[in-house]
Formats: C-alpha cells, structure tokens, sequence
C-alpha cells in the first residue's frame, strides 16, 4: 500500500494564475495524492448529462502579487517523506509567491519534514503540522487498513486548518479514466459518483463556506451511509469525495484537466493539452507512470528526474519584490555572517561552522524496538559516496541498530537510494537510520555531520566508530556486556575498542583475539596508523591488550584519537574542525575534560579497510594554507576548553606546546 498509494509523482509546473484561488489567499490546493484511478480509457470532455448536472461556482480572481498561497498534503510513513520533497522542490522552482505548506502527518513524517524545512530556511516559505493520530478519531468510520486512514483525513482539512474568510465551494478535475463508470471488468462496482467522477490529486477546498455548510458533518454522513454497503474505499479520499459531489454538485466547480493530467496506460492524457508548455500539474502517483504511453513521456520523466536531483541548496533565493519575515534563526545566522571578517586568512573555515546544512532524517525506511535492559548500543558512523561499498560489510558484521549520516549531494542521495533497494544486505535491515546531510561549502563537515549521525542514535549507548572499519564479529553483544560489566549506567566511563588496520584489500578476518594476535605476528595486520600517526592509538597500549583478559585503565596522552562506547548524551563533536585533522581529537578531549574513565576492553577489536585517501587529507598535505588554519583553530579550541573547564584543562594547552 505504501509502495503503491503513496508514491508522490506530482510535478508543479505552475503556481501563479490559478483562475480558482480566491484574492484573499485563504484555498488550500490538496496536492495529497491517494490511490488515482488507473484503469479504463478516458474521455476529457464533459458529456452534455455532466455539464447539466452540476453548477460552477463563481470564478474567483487571480492570484495577487506577493499574495500567501496555501498548499496542503497528507504525508505519512518514510518512503512518503522521502518522495514529498521531490513534490516540495517543484513547487518551490516555480514559485513566484509565498507559501504556507500545511501536512497532515504521523509522528515520522512530522519528525522528518520539521528538521527538513528547519534546516532548508527557504524564505517567505511557512509549515504547519497536523496530528494525523488525532485526526484519526474523525475518520475512524471503516474497515479500512491504517495506512489507508490516512488518506481519508483530507476531507478534516475544514476542521483542522483556521484560514480567513473565502470563496465557495470546492474546485477538482473530471476524472480521466472510466473507473466510475464502473464498466472495466465484470461485476465492477466502483463507489457513487457523478458522471465519470473527479480525480482529487488536486483539488482547491474555499474552507469558510463549507464550514458554513456542516461539511464536517456531511462528509462524514456520507462516508458512513456508503461504507454499510461498500464495506471500504478502493481509492481512498477520493470515493467519499465523489460520493459527497454527487449528493451535493452545486458546490463543485470543475477545473481544467491540465491543471491535473493523469497519467497512465488506460488514460488519453494527451487530449488534455495541446502543448506540454499548456501543463499545470502533472499527476504521478506510483512509478510505473514513468513509463506510460504518452508521446510526451520522456519529457514528462525528465521533468520529474531534474526535480528528484535538483540541488535544493538552490530554492534558498529571495523572492523578488516580496517581503520576507525573518525567522530568528535566519537572524541569528545573518548576524553571525556579519560577525566574520571576509579579509580573515580562515574566513572559509569559520564561515563553514555556521553554515546550515539541509538534513533529511530516515531517509529509508526505519524500524527499532528497544530492548528491555537499557544496554542497547548503536554504532555511530558518517560516509560519503566513495565509501558507500563499506555498508554491507559492516551489516554483516554489526547486527545491532546503526546511526549513518551521510553526506550527499541530491543526486548521490538517489544513486544511494537506488543502491540501497538493490542491495539484499541493506533492505533486510531496518533498524539502520540513514541520515541525509546535504552538501553545501567548500569542506567536509565531518564533526557536524557525525553529530546528526550521534544526536539520532535511540539507544542509552552508541558506540563512535568510523564507516572504514569492520567491527569484529559479536562485538554488539560484548559491548552490550561491557556496558554492564562496567556499570557505565552510574559511571563516567569512555570504552575503548582497539583499532587495527590491514593493506589489503582482501583478507580473512579474524574470528577471535587468538587469530588476531597470529595476524599481528605474520605482518598481516598491524596497531592501526603505526606508521604515520602512532600518537594516534599508542596510549590504548597494545602491549598491554595482547595479554589482558580484564578491562584496564589508559590515560589521556596529546594527538589521541581511540574509538569508544559512551552514553549517548555524551558531548557533540566540535564543528569548527571540518574537512581533515583533529574532529576526534578534540572530542576526546573534551571527553577527557568531562573526567570520563578512559577503559580499554580487553577482547574488542576492529580493522581498518584500505581505501583510496580522501579529497581533504590531500588538500591538507598540499594546502599551507589549510595547515596554517587548522593550527589556528587547534589554538582556539584548546583556549575555548580553558574557560569552559577552568584550570583543569590547562594541561591540553600545555600538551600542545610540547609538541
């Protein structure tokens, strides 16, 4: 039902102009998409017994410049979130007015599409949520399955939504198949309406009017007169609308088809519209309309294809001419640029801090029961594209729930996806939360984007962990036993697991410490870095791990940089330090300052697989520019610890000056 009702494939060509939208901005356009009748041919023209049958409410005039116009939509579950964006992005490419997104939702839709639109910060652009839970009791009057329920909330949007005074009536388009004709196959038995019917992926609702007319009430009678005899809805929302227009056509204006084209095999969409260039809206509903029989086709994909890609990053521009009411996190971000000296060697690193990065939350599909115990430990890690082929791999090894942020462009966010559905590994598994960061600036953002990875982990422990390494198989459930070994519920405790590294691309792993500690001897694995950055892991004492059968105690030590288990309300990583060079580091030692116990567990591991190195680590090497910056943030860190910690943390300060 998810896959096939729910699939938005709505493109807005065009917002302004509407012959239907009231002066005074107060229509909502429904663009909930619902179940579309699929099948049968269509005929676009109104019969001569359609024309008589109903009367056209009055003609309103044109959208004004500058004007609010509403747009509402029913949006639940994570694949739903997901596709509305691209539905969102359309709208707001062609937007020449303000708009007042208002989504009827359940509790993830709600958590997905508030951080999006938080963090996109599109001007002159509103959101408003509605409890699809609450709603729930009012369309609560059938069998229908829960994810259907939520389609038959558009007819509460008259309740939920206060708007000010407007126009009468409702406005829809004719349907453009023979589904209400019932005539498709033998015994068909479609539900009343009028004429052919009228198609409710688009429809304008002038909510003071009906109001005025009980449209709560009389909805609501009809919905249950029909259901003693139909049982349930085959299209959802748009039966009982059919349904209520046929009892009551006086209060139905019909749009044009091209405001509404819907596509499929069984319907003659091109009779429509004599040019694409006359389309409004374009109306998909599952995927299989990318494929349809329509001359026009390969534009209509294309058009859909720029809008799932398009880089949102670029619908952040003002609208001309149009005041904008600043929110105040659009003032805080503005003084905050104000703040920055442009002539600054580092400017481009401390403007990075600030920027705000769209992020799109479960991304996929997500499922996570919490265990009983409070032991449960999710593995934290960030990726971009180049380490995508590490996600299997590390499934198979880490059975436990996982907290990825990824940072992507909209493009790669679609190879991911379609890389993720193609893989058997990754669409077994539910209870990994991929997060979407989306790529803006000249650098990496990795400590805000592992903190997107950390602030969305749902369990009491998570466990910091870089996408490049494998886990040793069973270390979930032996850090689940740590956590309790330790009593870390009522300690300050930081859990380091040792880091090894191999050159090969291949290698057997090991399958216990015994094996490991062969592999270290044969010069197949070696302590992790080494070679080029032993203060990195030396403290962990590997010496030490080779023969301890009991956690023990390391101290902190200049440049160290382990993995560990923490609470999950642990500190966030540093976000002025992006791209390469000190984002653990700094963690750690804030950890450190926080006076965490820094235990190494004794039969932990986890292996570093080789890669190509990355953009920013080159950049470092050959920046002197880059390094001067960074050495200048390390600077400012260690005296912002200081006067946050007071004269414990002096030592950092003085470690680093014995460097």
């Amino acid at each position: 039902m998810e896959e096939e009702n729910r699939q938005i494939r709505l493109q807005l060509s065009q917002l302004q102009g509407t012959a239907g939208q009231p002066a005074d901005g107060g229509n909502y356009g429904n663009a909930a998409w619902g179940a579309s009748a699929d099948t049968g041919p269509e005929d676009v023209e109104n019969t001569a017994e359609e024309r008589a049958n109903h009367t056209e409410c009055p003609r309103s005039p044109t959208v004004l410049k500058c004007e609010l116009i509403h747009v509402a939509c029913v949006c639940a579950g994570h694949n739903a979130s997901r596709d509305v964006v691209t539905l969102v992005k359309s709208i707001l490419f062609h937007r020449k007015n303000p708009l007042h997104f208002h989504f009827i939702t359940d509790a993830v839709a709600n958590q997905i599409l508030s951080s999006l639109f938080q963090s996109w910060m599109v001007p002159s652009v509103q959101v408003s949520f509605y409890d699809a839970d609450e709603l729930k009791v009012n369309a609560n009057f059938g069998p229908q399955e829960p994810e259907c329920l939520l389609y038959l909330l558009n007819p509460c949007l008259g309740k939920t939504m206060k708007s000010s005074d407007t126009s009468q009536g409702l406005e829809t388009i004719l349907n453009q198949s023979d589904w209400y004709l019932g005539n498709l196959w033998k015994n068909h038995k479609p539900w009343p309406a009028l004429g052919r019917g009228f198609n409710t992926g688009v429809i304008l609702l002038y909510l003071e009017r009906l109001r005025r007319i009980g449209w709560e009430q009389m909805w609501r009678l009809t919905a249950e007169r029909e259901l003693m005899s139909m049982l349930s809805t085959s299209l959802a929302d748009q039966d009982i609308f059919n349904a209520f227009i046929k009892q009551n056509p006086v209060l139905v204006h019909q749009l044009p088809c091209f405001w509404n084209v819907q596509l499929s095999d069984h319907t003659r969409s091109e009779q429509c519209y004599t040019e694409v260039s006359d389309l409004k809206v374009i109306h998909w509903n599952s995927p299989k309309k990318l494929r349809v029989k329509n001359k026009h086709v390969e534009f209509f994909r294309n058009l859909y294809l720029t809008f799932l890609e398009y880089d949102g990053n670029l619908l952040r521009r003002e609208l001309f001419g149009c005041p904008s009411h600043a929110t105040s996190e659009s003032v805080q971000l503005q003084g905050a640029l104000e703040e920055l000296d442009e002539d600054d060697q580092c400017y481009d690193f401390r403007r990075e801090r600030i920027t705000v990065h769209r992020v799109h939350l479960y991304f996929l599909q997500y499922e996570y029961t919490p265990t009983g115990d409070d032991t449960d430990v999710t593995l934290v890690a960030q990726l971009s594209m180049d380490r995508l082929q590490m996600l299997e791999a590390i499934c198979k090894h880490w059975e436990g729930p996982i907290s990825l942020a990824l940072y992507m462009s909209d493009a790669e966010a679609q190879q991911f996806l379609r890389y993720a559905q193609a893989s058997e590994v990754l669409k077994n598994r539910k209870n990994v939360g991929y997060h979407i960061v989306y790529k803006e600036g000249q650098f990496y953002p990795v400590n805000l984007v592992r903190n997107v990875a950390l602030r969305n982990a749902n369990t009491p422990y998570v466990f910091l962990a870089d996408v490049d390494f494998l886990p040793m198989y069973g270390l979930y459930d032996y850090l689940r036993k740590s956590v309790v070994q330790l009593d870390m519920a009522n300690t300050k405790k930081a859990l380091v697991v040792p880091a090894f590294e191999t050159l090969r691309y291949r290698l057997s792993f090991p399958k216990s410490k015994a094996e490991l500690l062969s592999m270290l001897d044969m010069g197949t694995l070696y302590t992790f870095r080494y070679h080029v950055w032993t203060k990195g892991h030396a403290p962990t004492n590997y010496a030490k791990w080779r023969t301890a059968t009991t956690p023990y105690k390391v101290e902190w030590e200049a440049d160290f940089e382990p993995y560990v288990v923490v609470k999950r309300d642990c500190p966030e990583y540093d976000q002025r330090f992006v791209g390469f060079g000190w984002n653990k580091v700094s963690h750690i030692m804030e950890l450190d300052a926080q006076e965490y116990d820094l235990m190494v567990l004794p039969n932990a591991f986890m292996i570093h697989m080789p890669h190509a190195p990355s953009f920013d680590i080159s950049k470092f090497r050959s920046s002197p520019g880059y390094r001067y910056c960074l050495q200048t943030l390390k600077e400012e860190f260690h005296q912002d610890l200081s006067r946050k910690y007071g004269a414990a943390a002096l030592k950092y300060l003085t470690a680093q000056r014995n460097i």
